[in-house]
């Protein structure tokens, strides 16, 4: 928000400064993110292979766990299926293990609908301040390069809409859902409050996520003191009883009116929603800024499996920060 309303100065305005505290930490944590230190356990050798199925069909070779882990590697190293599978023989055959590496087709087949393992919620029923945001991904199709050296009509792009849950307090994901370009931001909302364990204290969002819809379904998941952070937009107005029995929404607009935005930005904490933002740039980054599968089902599990990975990532080490101007 600040860039929208100092866009005039904002060559002015001094860039902040900080300062890492925990480097040798948080530097360690940076090479582990690529240390290629493999091994499969006895466990896991016993999941490999499918259970057997007690129902008509045809009997599956491959258990879920496998799939899952075969796609999360090609994911971290950014590799296509082909590709993928054979990163896992060879990575079966340097550790010596007598396993049956899922073919490129098996993946893409499978990972339609895969149901991925459960793993521990971050928070584990702790307090979570939590920030919601979407951004768009790009999928397969037609790009710039074939309108500006063909001279032809390209479609219209499609995108698929990431939203994504953040814990101020952990750092970690808590909630992720992907949905068609033209889904609205509040209506995936109950789908990612469903997959929040435990309370939520604070709750940051942008204007896209203002009105009643929003309030009222969190008073009643998480009850009237839950403190929910959400910028009107310039044009609001006070409702009918704020004189009597103002709402949260209310006193944020008598706020913005007496003391400026920016003010009432600093007050609220509403410049933490920032660090939602750079978690979107932090996806397109490490992940990657376009969805490799072409199916909706595989996409979702792609996105999924993105989430984890992130998560793993955080759970490495995460930078502490001072201000230093």
């Amino acid at each position: 928000m600040p860039h929208k309303f100092n866009a005039a100065r904002r060559d002015k305005i001094p860039k902040q400064k900080y300062r890492v505290t925990n480097w040798s930490e948080y530097n360690e944590g940076l090479r582990q993110r690529g240390d290629l230190t493999v091994w499969i356990s006895e466990d896991a050798l016993a999941l490999w292979p499918a259970p057997r199925r007690t129902t008509r069909g045809g009997q599956p070779r491959y258990s879920d766990l496998a799939i899952e882990l075969c796609l999360t590697l090609g994911m971290v190293f950014k590799q296509p299926l082909r590709q993928t599978q054979g990163l896992m023989r060879s990575i079966a055959g340097l550790l010596g293990v007598e396993i049956a590496v899922p073919d490129f087709s098996t993946l893409s087949r499978r990972s339609s609908g895969l149901a991925l393992r459960a793993t521990r919620k971050p928070g584990g029923g702790k307090s979570v301040h939590l920030v919601v945001d979407s951004t768009g991904l790009k999928i397969f199709g037609e790009g710039d390069w074939l309108e500006e050296k063909h001279k032809t009509k390209r479609k219209r792009r499609s995108w698929r809409k990431l939203h994504l849950g953040l814990d101020l307090v952990s750092g970690e994901i808590v909630c992720s859902d992907l949905t068609m370009d033209e889904v609205g931001d509040p209506t995936v909302l109950p789908e990612l409050l469903d997959q929040v364990d435990g309370p939520v204290a604070l709750f940051l969002a942008d204007g896209a996520y203002d009105g009643e819809p929003t309030s009222d379904l969190l008073a009643a998941r998480f009850g009237s003191m839950i403190e929910v952070t959400i910028p009107p937009p310039k044009n609001a107005i006070l409702s009918p009883n704020a004189a009597q029995d103002p709402t949260a929404r209310d006193r944020h607009i008598a706020e913005i009116v007496s003391q400026g935005r920016m003010a009432w930005q600093k007050a609220t904490g509403y410049n933490q929603r920032s660090r939602g933002e750079t978690l979107m740039g932090r996806w397109k980054t490490v992940i990657a800024p376009k969805l490799k599968a072409r199916g909706f089902e595989n996409q979702k599990t792609e996105a999924g499996i993105g989430v984890r990975v992130l998560n793993r990532m955080t759970g490495l080490g995460r930078p502490s920060f001072e201000r230093t101007a």
